[in-house]
């Protein structure tokens, strides 16, 4: 199995659910914000996971989704696809429906809830990884799955040919390192915490997908840019100015409702998020994100 790796370094928007004013799904929304992102020259898109509100939608839904991303941007940007479930069967089928759609891969958290043991988290990816023939990337995220990945089964997770990355979004710099040191030059290693994203890729991220990259695709890219130039001065300058908006957006108690927000300021509509995550309703709130969004729209220009 040849894989082009070069397509998948580079920044990768966490894409954010798009719904109608009713709390459905929206294809044509979900369409013009993958076109918003296409049209800001990222790299790709990663549909589906915690920033898409994939586990809070149903397997059909999650599906539309799919469909309507690669109907309008599936030739331009490379495409991973977040197809964890807590069912394993709904995984396979929904791993199967993207390789259908076309998709450069998929990828998966463990299943949640129950404390499952590394044998059975290994069963549950095996069943994906067995049912296509596309590329797979663990998504590691232990501080809400509750799932510590243990070195040894990431060592026998990346020796498959089919498992070309993970997309580790653990706080651990140094945990990143060592899967970059395990899987080797040629296995992909994504940052996750948006926040470190400069310390990730100094210690060995190949490329970055976050949730925050969404209302600031320029400056994750301008990051990206520094760091590939080795302008390590510049790069860490940035991510100060970017861990200050960050920290902004945190500050509201709906991450993905100030970002929501932000989309809507500038004419991107995605609706609201699903309950039990909040939209953002209160005045002042509202008046703080929009200094936010200016402060945002400054800093791009600054850089440019």
């Amino acid at each position: 199995m040849r894989v082009d790796l070069e397509k998948f370094k580079g920044i990768f928007m966490a894409m954010y659910s798009a719904y109608d004013d009713n709390g459905n799904v929206d294809k044509e929304r979900v369409k013009k914000l993958a076109r918003y992102y296409a049209d800001k020259k990222v790299k790709g898109l990663y549909v589906g996971g915690s920033s898409g509100e994939g586990v809070l939608q149903s397997e059909e839904e999650r599906k539309q989704v799919v469909e309507a991303v690669m109907e309008e941007v599936g030739k331009e940007l490379t495409i991973i696809v977040h197809v964890g479930a807590n069912s394993t069967p709904e995984s396979v089928r929904l791993a199967q429906h993207a390789a259908k759609m076309g998709v450069d891969a998929v990828s998966s958290i463990p299943a949640v809830y129950y404390r499952l043991s590394p044998a059975s988290v290994k069963a549950h990816w095996q069943a994906m990884i067995d049912s296509t023939d596309l590329p797979f990337i663990i998504y590691h995220i232990p501080q809400t799955t509750g799932f510590n990945l243990p070195i040894s089964l990431f060592e026998e997770m990346a020796k498959q040919e089919k498992v070309i990355g993970i997309k580790c979004s653990s706080e651990s710099t140094f945990e990143l390192q060592q899967f970059k040191a395990v899987g080797g030059k040629d296995f992909l290693v994504f940052n996750g915490p948006d926040e470190q994203f400069v310390a990730g890729r100094a210690i060995g991220a190949d490329a970055g997908i976050g949730g925050t990259y969404g209302v600031m695709p320029e400056l994750f890219m301008k990051l990206n840019e520094y760091m590939n130039n080795q302008e390590i001065n510049k790069a860490r300058e940035l991510q100060n100015e970017v861990n200050e908006i960050i920290k902004g957006l945190l500050s509201v108690g709906s991450l993905y409702g100030a970002c929501k927000y932000i989309l809507h300021l500038r004419g991107v509509e995605t609706g609201v998020p699903r309950l039990p995550m909040l939209p953002i309703t209160d005045e002042a709130v509202k008046e703080k994100l929009q200094k936010l969004n200016k402060t945002i729209e400054d800093l791009i220009e600054r850089v440019k």
